[in-house]
């Protein structure tokens, strides 16, 4: 064969093979994920690839900080309590607070470490406090996110630092986990603290999310990096009793995400309105029963949900009573007798449900003679 042929082979060769290398490279770089939502009903605002799955490292931590917070509510664990690290914690590299083999640190300090610092160690000693170990911790862990409706999310270990690609989720997972978050009040002044210290004054820590800082009604929560996972930021803030939250994952630049978080945010505040929509004044307080003790039945009515729509839309929502004239007896109470519909446009948004507030019995012959004979002495 020719030299002439065999450079030639070998160049197209040193092509494919760099294609190879540039596709594999491109197929590795972080996408970008957006998504806002309004915290207490989750309505989605905005989204870009807002479902799809990717490595979200750190940001795994959330989890951890959420089933110690769930803890300490149900009084399963105090925050001056104290915890003893154990040789497993104090193996944790990366962000750290140097919790040593045997040193005993209050929680409350190691939510500061894992919140404001990122600690690996502190989340260690957190993860098996609430687990007793870090496999079961993780087992907790991805039991509560599909409790939480979180369907595309999977984590491996209580820090994120460690198989940061292998902790996946989603944009919209992430900011449904935030919204469960801010029902901790407790939380609040950890996710909001710029700079603290722990272990007596030894440990500074300063938090990565530098939108506590400056955004107004700042509520938290955790911005990371690694690099399978780029720059992300899962972000908070509260106004008039509205919060928005809004995830950004997958960012080349750390200040790109803080921006985008930020952006976002301002946008929920400022396009749009959060409002109870009323029920009908026509929503009936009883329904007639047929073959009962008693002619009616009180109702009850579910909780009407709290609806995002542009600002200035309010007046797109309607609702309409759906109910049956009557009912037959026996009837149980939390008996499903209609529902209020509640429309934008002539199009539905959500339903509530309209039961029965008490039990009404079945008429039968003694019964019946029973009330004859308390009319009959009534007379």
């Amino acid at each position: 064969m020719k030299k002439a042929a065999i450079k030639r082979i070998v160049c197209i060769f040193l092509a494919a093979a760099l294609m190879t290398l540039h596709t594999s490279a491109e197929e590795k770089k972080p996408v970008l994920c957006e998504v806002l939502i309004e915290a207490s009903g989750g309505a989605v605002i905005h989204d870009i690839n807002g479902d799809l799955p990717v490595p979200v490292g750190t940001m795994a931590k959330l989890m951890t900080v959420l089933l110690a917070a769930e803890q300490v509510d149900e009084g399963k664990l105090k925050l001056d309590e104290k915890l003893k690290t154990s040789s497993y914690a104090n193996s944790m590299q990366g962000a750290q607070i140097w919790l040593m083999p045997g040193e005993e640190i209050t929680a409350e300090e190691l939510f500061k470490g894992v919140i404001i610092g990122n600690a690996n160690d502190a989340a260690a000693v957190l993860a098996e406090a609430v687990g007793g170990t870090e496999e079961k911790f993780v087992e907790l862990m991805n039991s509560r996110a599909a409790e939480l409706n979180m369907k595309n999310t999977v984590f491996t270990n209580s820090n994120g630092y460690y198989d940061d690609s292998a902790q996946i989720s989603t944009a919209h997972d992430l900011a449904l986990l935030c919204a469960e978050l801010a029902k901790h009040d407790f939380l609040r002044g950890y996710f909001t603290c710029w700079r603290d210290f722990v272990r007596d004054g030894e440990t500074e820590l300063v938090n990565a999310n530098e939108l506590v800082k400056s955004y107004e009604g700042i509520a938290g929560f955790k911005a990371g990096y690694s690099e399978s996972a780029g720059h992300c930021i899962a972000s908070g803030a509260e106004r008039d009793g509205v919060m928005y939250i809004a995830v950004v994952l997958g960012c080349e630049d750390k200040y790109d995400s803080f921006s985008e978080a930020k952006k976002l945010m301002s946008t929920g505040f400022s396009q749009y309105k959060v409002f109870t929509p009323e029920l009908p004044k026509d929503a009936p307080a009883e329904i007639a029963v047929r073959g009962g003790m008693a002619k009616t039945v009180p109702l009850e009515y579910g909780d009407v949900k709290r609806v995002v729509l542009p600002s200035g839309a309010a007046d797109s929502v309607s609702s309409r009573v759906v109910i049956t004239d009557y009912v037959y007896a026996p009837v149980k109470k939390g008996y499903k007798a209609g529902e209020v519909q509640f429309l934008r446009n002539g199009k539905m948004m959500f339903a509530v449900d309209i039961v029965a507030a008490e039990d009404a019995e079945e008429i039968n012959a003694p019964k019946a003679l029973g009330i004859i004979f308390k009319k009959l002495l009534s007379f």
